[in-house]
């Protein structure tokens, strides 16, 4: 097999001995490994989420083919679907919480903070709780 002719220049650059990266006195920790548990649960929630999708999606179709549309069917359909979206969803938060060593959720739109924010960084709430004067 031929390999393409580099020119000396550029094979100068790319077999150039890079300098290796000075290691820090405190190198960074590693990343804590995810709840495994949390994974499969979260895989899951994720394949029955989109089987039941494409299960709503066929019912629909079904259904508008032959003219008979059941909101009734649909909408309970579209309603087991969002329970399973929602659970999928409060996993996903554990996981990235896991993931950022976040502090907590924002009790307004659940977005995750660090133990130093005092307020949300994604809707500006306040996480410092008011006292209220008697």
């Amino acid at each position: 097999m031929n390999r393409p002719k580099v020119p000396q220049r550029l094979r100068a650059l790319v077999e150039r001995p890079r300098p290796k990266p000075q290691e820090s006195p405190q190198a960074a920790p590693a990343p804590a490994p995810e709840n495994k548990e949390l994974q499969a649960q979260r895989d899951r929630l994720l394949e029955k989420f989109t089987v039941m999708q494409a299960d709503l999606g066929g019912a629909f179709y079904e259904m508008a083919i032959r003219d008979h549309v059941r909101l009734d069917v649909l909408t309970r359909k579209a309603a087991e679907l969002q329970r399973v979206d929602a659970e999928l969803l409060a996993v996903e938060r554990l996981l990235e919480l896991e993931r950022l060593d976040a502090a907590g959720l924002c009790g307004r739109c659940g977005s995750p903070y660090g133990a130093a924010d005092r307020f949300c960084p994604q809707c500006g709430n306040s996480l410092v709780p008011v006292e209220v004067a008697a």
